[in-house]
């Protein structure tokens, strides 16, 4: 994931990026960040559902003892 810090001169949210000992930075964009929303919603659905899973599995373990 990329490193994020304010940027010294407009103060806005920037990806850092640091080559040569020089440190740029590029303004994060909306669509970027609505992306990256995207894809930890999706994320998070995958392990709700997983641990949705082991708790039924875990029910039926414990009720069968």
């Amino acid at each position: 994931m990329s490193q994020v810090a304010d940027c010294p001169t407009c103060g806005s949210k920037s990806k850092i990026n640091k080559s040569n000992g020089e440190t740029t930075y590029k303004a994060i964009q909306d669509d970027e960040v609505f992306k990256k929303v995207g894809q930890l919603k999706k994320a998070m659905e995958k392990f709700k559902a997983r641990a949705e899973v082991l708790e039924k599995e875990l029910k039926t373990l414990k009720s069968s003892k």
